[in-house]
């Protein structure tokens, strides 16, 4: 991540809790410049209107994954990659991918996993709407062990959107670290945007972390070790 003058010039103090509880306002501020980079947006709006996504991947572009994003060192979260988006996926040497949905893994997608090593930890989560919403916190908990082992770090976690099942696994994550909850629901808000569900943002708070001995505050894993 790069800092500005200002945020260079803070007491270690305060440098210190601007990581720790201001992290969420960086994704927000990286997510609108993306949206910000109109001729590549462009570019790949009008390639895919023209059927011609294989030919943009070929020009040596590499296409991110919807709503994709850096969690922490080794860990990111994205909505369901498509073979457009595998190029841009082996660049990260993934060694694990969390999938939040309860359907089959696609063949194609399965097939880039074993070609590069990826396993694959399936936590299916049921995608309901309000009022309907049930979060299984034990399947949540489970994935959260999964995501904290450095073991399975480069680790991508994804779901169909990147937005509701994927923000609560990473707002548990957030507790972990120690994140206040104003932070913690900052971060879900700027993927979830319009879509923001008071049901997730409640789970997160009454979400409890006690539970896990070794609560890491933060990664030094951000390479794949052999």
């Amino acid at each position: 991540m790069k800092f500005d003058n200002r945020v260079q010039k803070l007491e270690n103090n305060e440098l210190q809790q601007q990581l720790n509880y201001g992290s969420s306002n960086n994704t927000c501020k990286i997510m609108e410049e993306q949206e910000n980079q109109n001729p590549i947006k462009l570019s790949f709006i009008e390639k895919e209107k023209e059927g011609g996504l294989d030919d943009f991947n070929n020009e040596g572009l590499f296409v991110p994954p919807l709503n994709f994003a850096m969690v922490d060192n080794g860990i990111f979260r994205s909505g369901f990659p498509n073979s457009t988006n595998f190029s841009f996926l082996k660049t990260l040497g993934l060694r694990s991918i969390i999938y939040l949905c309860p359907e089959p893994y696609p063949e194609a997608n399965m097939e880039f996993l074993k070609a590069n090593g990826i396993k694959l930890f399936q936590f299916g989560i049921e995608g309901c709407k309000e009022p309907f919403v049930n979060i299984p916190e034990e399947k949540i908990r489970e994935a959260l062990r999964v995501l904290i082992d450095a073991r399975n770090h480069p680790l991508l976690i994804h779901c169909k959107r990147g937005k509701h099942r994927t923000g609560c696994l990473v707002g548990c994550l957030r507790k972990l670290q120690r994140w206040c909850l104003t932070a913690v629901f900052d971060e879900y808000q700027c993927f979830a945007a319009a879509k923001a569900r008071v049901s997730d943002q409640r789970f997160m708070e009454l979400f409890d972390v006690s539970t896990f001995k070794h609560a890491p505050l933060s990664f030094s894993v951000s390479k794949r070790q052999t």
